[in-house]
């Protein structure tokens, strides 16, 4: 059985090796095995597919053993000198017998279900890996791999092809910087189209990009192969190209006033440097405060909600109109995060903490 073209012991190995864990090894039951081994150990069964977080806490966490209510014990962090108990545990799986002297954790204590980079709340999971549950497990798994707040694009159309397109990817060994790579040079071809007035291809090419983009990320977090060098390719083509798109496509159209065309730069950077202050202002993103500003992050002047009136104007022969839409939708959204950054500030100056909204009550009191 493989889940994204690795098999479930693959997965373990990558999941250890980012862990910090550089001497993972497989254990063969039918091979002699030490009765006891110096240090501790961390045993996890190969029949099971992680969530990542659930390995990390595990090797870095104190000792325990890790009990799913489906599945029994399916991990364990002990003494080496209880190597044969926690070989035992994993073989019987029933928690009532094993390890008696450690405690008995589910993966839902182990770690907090708030995920900081993804912006959501999502449980971790430990699957049973059966070959009839491939496709659902590989589902299951990238859904838990989506960012909880996007643009609506994001959210809710790329999603079902962005799917198809990671697995194609995963199963031929396509690694997720060789598509940032590739997503880099749909955007340098906008970026020229729009410059030209070839105002079509260009858009073309954008929403090529933005597709690899979302590709790209998922990928990474599903093959367990995301990285810093990853990170910066990705998050800086994010954060380089918009105003680039937005300069090129004003001198395609060719007689866009300069207010203009400052507004939608200068609102650009604006707006990102508004989204900073907040993050260190109050340690989390503007976005993830409230309801209100996770639904206006679907719609917030970013990348992809500007691309839909650009491609409305020319849609409609009217680039310029469509340049005009996205000035003007720049100057709301600046407005609005202007606002909930006062807003936030002034929250806190009567007391209140500024947490995320979608972090559970019982992870906000720990």
């Amino acid at each position: 059985m493989e889940i994204w073209g690795l098999s479930p012991q693959e997965r373990l190995r990558r999941s250890l090796q980012r862990a910090g864990c550089g001497n993972a090894q497989s254990l063969d039951p039918q091979a002699p095995l030490p009765d006891r081994v110096e240090g501790s150990i961390v045993v996890l069964r190969g029949d099971v597919i992680f969530d990542e977080r659930l390995v990390t806490a595990l090797v870095e966490g104190p000792e325990r053993v890790l009990v799913s209510s489906e599945l029994g014990v399916v991990a364990v962090h002990v003494a080496g000198t209880h190597m044969a108990d926690a070989l035992a545990a994993l073989t019987t799986r029933d928690p009532d017998a094993a390890l008696a002297d450690y405690p008995h954790v589910s993966p839902e204590a182990l770690v907090p279900a708030y995920i900081p980079s993804l912006r959501k709340s999502e449980p971790p999971y430990v699957y049973a890996a059966r070959p009839e549950r491939a496709r659902e497990v590989e589902a299951l798994t990238f859904a838990a791999s989506y960012k909880g707040l996007t643009d609506l694009v994001t959210k809710w159309v790329w999603p079902r092809p962005a799917a198809a397109a990671t697995r194609w990817c995963a199963r031929h060994g396509v690694h997720p910087n060789t598509v940032t790579l590739v997503s880099w040079g749909f955007a340098i071809l906008a970026m020229l189209c729009f410059a030209q007035g070839d105002f079509g291809v260009g858009l073309l090419a954008a929403w090529a990009m933005t597709f690899l983009d979302t590709v790209d990320g998922k990928l990474a977090r599903v093959t367990l192969t995301s990285s810093r060098l990853g990170d910066v390719l990705d998050h800086g083509l994010d954060l380089l190209h918009p105003p680039f798109w937005y300069y090129a496509w004003a001198l395609g159209v060719g007689d866009v006033p300069v207010a203009e065309t400052s507004l939608v730069i200068g609102g650009y950077v604006l707006g990102r440097l508004l989204e900073g202050a907040f993050l260190a202002a109050f340690g989390i993103e503007t976005h993830s405060w409230r309801p209100i500003d996770g639904l206006f992050r679907t719609i917030t002047a970013r990348r992809n909600p500007n691309l839909i009136l650009l491609s409305v104007g020319w849609a409609f022969a009217r680039p310029d109109l469509g340049f005009r839409l996205v000035a003007l939708w720049t100057a709301c959204s600046l407005l609005f995060h202007s606002v909930r950054l006062g807003q936030a500030g002034l929250a806190r100056y009567r007391g209140d903490e500024i947490r995320p909204c979608h972090e559970p009550a019982r992870e906000r009191a720990g």
